[in-house]
């Protein structure tokens, strides 16, 4: 089986983004507010936003399950208070439970988190929760900076996050490291903000001792690790500077690396410098960079075949797929 452990529900009817704009309105003017009531998505339209898009994408390509999370771009966590990222949150995870019971063979929940800046990690625990308990999801998204691009939260290695790490544990899930939309002009969202934030957390793991706290927590570092895998030899020169273990031990038991670099020489880089233990195979399909290679000619998301055309060793999949405990579907565990 062929998962794609990195895939975002960017085809969502136009209802979602019409609903989230009456919200934000209703930040100033709260008689405007909507009530999550109000959106109103029926399973058809659900079918029509995914049935010629990712699923055709999947059997074109030759992947079997993805990983199916809310948009990240849409997540925002800047925007508003708990309260907004709260009913956001629960309003956004709900449809990805609905695509994934309507589509059982081509997606599997993972949760987005109701954060907000300066608000204690705490809050999250109970969309997390239920997320796992009642939808059968098997990982989350977690945003090192809920404050767009501003980073005023603490590393990711600091208690204040422990909270969630626990639970994390507790579930037996993964979290992928994924910002939202920047909100600070210096940085283009997905040029600058994801990649900066990707390379941000390696060298955060690298200079904490987070895992020696929780030694089976699981991270995956998306869009190949930003800038890290280029740059091996600086953050192993480093991890030696800091008197830290080598970066097989301090980081490469609990942090994987996925594949969506968009283009074969940056794969070819990633499986030639990370283990390819640590390399999960993911697509982003119909996301951040979508259009015709002009060089190519092909739609520039990296495809299932890439590996099986390049003659490489596909990334043998940490995330092992085996058959859940709750509600009888896939289970996804990092844990080796």
């Amino acid at each position: 089986m062929i998962i794609d452990c990195h895939g975002h529900y960017t085809t969502a009817p136009k209802a979602l983004e019409t609903w989230r704009n009456r919200q934000i309105a209703g930040i100033s003017e709260p008689a405007q507010m909507p009530k999550a009531a109000e959106l109103k998505i029926s399973d058809d339209e659900l079918r029509e936003s995914i049935e010629t898009n990712q699923p055709k994408f999947m059997k074109e390509r030759g992947g079997d399950l993805t990983i199916f999370s809310p948009r990240a771009s849409f997540m925002v966590h800047h925007i508003g208070d708990f309260a907004v990222s709260s009913t956001w949150a629960s309003i956004c995870n709900e449809l990805i439970h609905r695509v994934s019971k309507l589509f059982p063979e081509n997606f599997i929940g993972a949760a987005m988190l109701p954060q907000s800046p300066g608000v204690d990690p705490k809050t999250c625990i109970s969309e997390l929760d239920r997320s796992m308990k009642e939808y059968g999801f098997v990982a989350i998204n977690l945003n090192p900076d809920p404050s767009g691009g501003h980073w005023i939260s603490p590393p990711l290695t600091d208690r204040h996050w422990y909270p969630i790490y626990e639970k994390m544990v507790e579930w037996d899930i993964p979290a992928m490291v994924h910002v939202s939309t920047s909100c600070n002009a210096c940085f283009h969202t997905t040029g600058a903000h994801y990649i900066n934030a990707d390379t941000t957390a390696v060298m955060q793991f690298i200079q904490g001792d987070l895992f020696k706290d929780f030694p089976i927590l699981k991270f995956v570092i998306p869009h190949g690790g930003g800038a890290a895998p280029y740059h091996w030899g600086r953050y192993r020169g480093l991890a030696q500077e800091l008197k830290k273990p080598l970066l097989t031990e301090q980081l490469l038991k609990n942090v994987f690396f996925d594949a969506c670099v968009y283009h074969q020489p940056g794969v070819d880089l990633l499986t030639k410098v990370i283990p390819v233990d640590n390399i999960l195979f993911a697509s982003e399909m119909i996301s951040a960079v979508r259009g015709i290679d002009p060089r190519r000619g092909i739609i520039t998301t990296t495809p299932s075949a890439t590996w099986r055309r390049s003659g490489r060793s596909a990334p043998r999949t940490a995330a092992r797929s085996t058959k859940a405990t709750r509600g009888g579907s896939i289970r996804v565990s990092t844990r080796r």
